[in-house]
């Protein structure tokens, strides 16, 4: 059983001066919902993602040895362009994970990160910006500590990934994530994400998901907020146990295929998530008209059409359109016939499961 401590390095082995890496993360898409948290960005809750592959997040990680090493020290490009109000987060992070990474202070950091969809349009930039980020910073701490087996390297990422932001844990490795802890998966734990350790049927090795973009702005209500409205809600105790309820169903689904069973599981969990919201003080709608047209076009074209597709929300008015990779092209033309009008600008992203983030360059 792993306690936060067990990440708390020894003294370094190697003196490393200057360098570079550069990793991408992919966003996540959570079929069974985190929505709710304890302190140190602990779940309320247990969750399973899918790891996207092409929503992601590319950052460089340069850094330097310096002479004051009282201070952070770091500069923020975000496309190559400095980014003053991303700063904070950072700042903050950074004095989150210093007990982790006792060498943040001896450098100064250039980080340069993109993303490859639109920033804070609920596709959680943050959760593959802050699991980019880590994947830099343990390089860093390979280097100065070379023995690091490959297993820890990872377990950390996502634990550092987690202080960052939490679902951020889930985009360090792929294709199935579970974070939190559930007694019926083995290795589970609330201080970092673990790939999915049972059987996973055939149907789901090459999941697609389209996101509709309904709305492109920023989210209306953030992460931290929308968290937070779980503390005292009438509903979150039986809410929490719902979520362990469906992990329990999931794993049986992923071993036998039962399409139909999924269907029910993930979109009765995306619409939890949005009552939670609806029935939490203050309160929040955050569906768009255009989103309900969209949920009521699925389920007629699910119905006549006997295809197996489904429908998932994040905390915003976004649509993921979960497939099997057979239907693709019944699914693809249902859209572009459809639903594209929904989308703002006529604007999706086609997706599918990926394997996690990657290292681009090692200089």
């Amino acid at each position: 059983m792993f306690v936060a401590n067990d990440f708390i390095p020894s003294p370094y082995s190697h003196i490393v001066e200057k360098g570079s890496f550069q990793w991408s993360s992919p966003s996540n898409i959570a079929l069974v919902k985190y929505w709710g948290k304890k302190n140190n960005q602990i779940p309320a809750n247990p969750s399973v993602s899918f790891t996207l592959n092409n929503c992601k997040t590319i950052t460089t990680l340069a850094f330097a040895k310096k002479e004051n090493q009282e201070t952070f020290s770091f500069d923020l490009l975000f496309e190559g362009k400095p980014k003053e109000d991303f700063k904070p987060k950072i700042q903050q992070f950074f004095e989150r994970i210093i007990v982790y990474l006792p060498f943040l202070k001896k450098y100064h950091f250039t980080i340069d990160t993109k993303n490859t969809f639109p920033h804070s349009s609920g596709i959680a930039s943050s959760a593959s910006g802050m699991a980019a980020l880590a994947m830099n910073l343990m390089s860093l701490e390979k280097e100065l500590n070379p023995e690091m087996t490959d297993d820890y390297f990872h377990q950390k990422a996502s634990f550092l990934a987690r202080l960052g932001s939490g679902s951020a844990c889930r985009s360090v490795k792929g294709k199935i994530v579970v974070w939190g802890n559930h007694k019926n998966i083995e290795g589970s734990s609330d201080l970092f994400g673990v790939e999915f350790p049972n059987t996973i049927h055939e149907h789901f090795n090459n999941f697609q998901d389209t996101i509709l973009l309904v709305d492109k702005g920023e989210k209306k209500v953030s992460s931290s907020v929308g968290h937070d409205l779980m503390i005292d809600h009438p509903f979150a105790e039986r809410r929490f146990t719902q979520a362990h309820e469906n992990l329990d169903k999931l794993i049986s689904v992923f071993e036998n295929g039962n399409l139909e069973e999924f269907i029910k599981i993930v979109e009765s969990e995306a619409l939890t998530l949005h009552s939670m919201m609806m029935t939490s003080i203050p309160y929040f709608i955050l569906m768009k008209p255009n989103t309900l047209e969209i949920i009521n076009a699925i389920w007629k074209f699910r119905n006549e059409k006997k295809i197996p597709l489904c429908f998932t929300l994040d905390a915003g008015a976004n649509v993921h359109i979960l497939y099997p990779k057979n239907v693709s092209a019944e699914v693809l033309q249902f859209i572009k016939n459809e639903l594209v009008g929904y989308c703002q600008n006529g604007h999706y992203i086609c997706d599918e499961i990926g394997i996690g983030s990657q290292l681009i360059m090692d200089n």
